[in-house]
């Protein structure tokens, strides 16, 4: 079996399909309408994967708080106080044993939607990944949907206790939930009761959170507790409740047929917990993937070692490259930042979209995404890492919406119902597609399949010119990629006008990959244009690249 390049394809769920273009400001479902899993269809996952993708990571499906009532349906209804936007956050889970509502479009049978979905993603080829959220849940938690046998978590909290390894939740003692902070009131006059209060999910262990707190949701006990007079001390023997709680909701998904999770705001809960539950899940799943939102480089190794797959690469690789790109950097600082992860680079998931970041094409960002097309390439063939793409960034999508609780700020909203009309056009109607999107798309595309279409890229050595080509520091990237007879060199433009330069390949390169000197025909794999060269350590040769975008030249020996 040959390696794969993993080529993650993010999708919000309740976007994506949705072909409703209202877009009232803080609307409704019934008004701004939504998209569903059967929206999701052969002919779309055909395109997907088509695209290039390996996996698609389905945002949001797991049921999560919303204002819009489904109570007929036997779900419990939401309190309006302690839910972010009309659509609600799909990072405030209600229940993990259960589909989320507003993706079915038949609501008492959308387990069953999401399984089809997910047979149909398999016959595409399209492995699936869904969210994790390990940290915190919805305030109004409770599942209709779990397993018979199954405790609800907190449901057999002792409340009067602060903090205990057999809770699920930290409580503050006899002090009602205090919401003024996040309404803005001088006092708190709403009906919805929480007593007593409960820690907030971004470790907020007072009772009166903000509106810059993630006061929509709770944090788990992991075993930890943050307010212990000594400080900071851990308690993982006997095991805590909702390390068990939490594997089984994992093996649940996994017995489903899911074939990874993306686990949110992973450093927020032990290490421990995460190599007890991994290695328990990987027993019965060898295949299973693991994502990791980590930030904090210092705890890469510890994440790694607890039984993730891949992590973010957000601090460094990203952060970088959105400076090169806005030309707030040099590109020779791509050197240095894949360096720092090297003896981990197989496990960093490059990006340069998601859900929490601008769009490459917002005011906020690059304000054209063609200026990200060299990082794309870079990104996606530097190393045999993950690299992962945002639906809607493959055609531009600027995210400068105003939607509702979400404002305009960039990002495509995750809290209102809304559509994007970039998704419809290119996935539902191609024909109304603009020319600089089908443009991108192409790009996109190709360089997307050629990461798994060639083998040096897609398992193949890599090695960095940068040291020894001083000339391209500045608004250039040059690298090699090397598998058995084949090499490609990879001269990426991120200047705005053509660029008349040299490459030389020093005599370590042809030492370390076994790279002959002779005279060789190159083939430029974006342009099928021809290059005669006769290749020598430390020869430099002359090369044009065009603007926003890069020469792959593919050699065989």
């Amino acid at each position: 079996m040959k390696q794969q390049k993993i080529i993650i394809y993010q999708i919000f769920t309740r976007l994506f399909g949705n072909k409703n273009t209202t877009c009232k400001v803080n609307g409704t479902l019934a008004e701004n309408g939504c998209g569903k899993m059967n929206d999701l269809d052969d002919a779309v996952l055909k395109n997907i994967r088509s695209l290039g993708a390996t996996h698609v990571w389905f945002t949001g499906v797991i049921r999560h708080a919303s204002q819009t009532d489904y109570s007929v349906y036997g779900i419990p209804r939401q309190h309006a106080d302690v839910v972010k936007g009309k659509a609600g956050s799909p990072y405030a889970i209600v229940d993990y044993y259960d589909i989320d509502p507003d993706l079915a479009t038949d609501v008492d049978n959308r387990m069953a939607e999401f399984e089809a979905l997910l047979e149909r993603s398999h016959r595409k080829e399209l492995k699936v990944i869904i969210d994790f959220v390990p940290n915190h849940v919805a305030r109004e938690y409770k599942s209709v949907g779990k397993p018979e046998g199954v405790k609800d978590l907190g449901e057999n909290d002792d409340t009067m206790m602060h903090f205990s390894t057999k809770n699920n939740f930290y409580y503050c003692w006899g002090q009602p939930l205090d919401l003024t902070g996040v309404l803005g009131t001088s006092s708190y006059d709403g009906d919805y009761v929480e007593n007593p209060a409960r820690a907030t999910g971004n470790d907020q262990f007072s009772n009166r959170p903000t509106r810059n707190d993630w006061y929509e949701t709770v944090k788990l006990n992991y075993g930890i507790d943050y307010c212990d007079a000594a400080g900071r001390s851990e308690h993982f023997t006997p095991i805590p409740d909702t390390w068990n709680k939490m594997t089984d909701i994992l093996l649940f998904w996994a017995h489903k047929g899911v074939d990874g999770f993306r686990c949110d705001m992973a450093e927020m809960v032990p290490a421990a917990f995460w190599a007890w539950a991994t290695d328990k899940v990987k027993y019965r799943y060898p295949e299973m993937v693991f994502v990791g939102e980590v930030y904090d480089p210092n705890q890469y190794n510890n994440y790694i070692n607890a039984g993730f797959d891949y992590l973010y690469d957000k601090v460094g690789m990203y952060d970088c490259l959105r400076d090169v790109i806005k030309g707030y950097r040099s590109a020779s600082d791509i050197t240095r930042q894949w360096q720092v992860t090297d003896p981990l680079r197989e496990h960093m998931l490059y990006f340069l979209e998601n859900h929490d970041e601008q769009r490459i094409a917002s005011d906020f960002f690059a304000g054209h995404a063609e200026l990200a097309v060299p990082a794309v390439i870079v990104s996606a063939f530097l190393h045999r890492n993950p690299f992962m793409i945002y639906a809607g960034q493959e055609f531009g999508e600027r995210g400068m919406d105003e939607e509702g609780f979400s404002g305009k700020d960039g990002r495509t909203t995750i809290f209102d119902y809304w559509s994007v009309p970039t998704i419809i056009r290119g996935y539902y109607d191609r024909r109304r597609m603009k020319k600089a999107e089908r443009t991108l798309m192409n790009v996109y595309q190709k360089v997307l399949v050629m990461a798994n279409k060639e083998k040096a890229i897609r398992e193949g050595e890599s090695f960095d010119l940068m040291y020894v080509n001083p000339q391209l520091s500045q608004r250039q990237f040059a690298f090699l990629r090397k598998a058995d007879d084949e090499m490609i060199l990879v001269v990426a433009n991120f200047a705005t006008h053509d660029v008349d330069t040299t490459v030389t390949i020093p005599q370590h390169a042809f030492l370390h990959l076994q790279i002959p000197e002779k005279e060789l025909t190159a083939t430029d794999l974006m342009t099928d244009e021809i290059l005669k060269v006769v290749l020598r350590a430390d020869q430099p040769l002359a090369i044009t690249v065009a603007p926003l975008t890069a020469r792959v030249y593919k050699f065989k020996f």
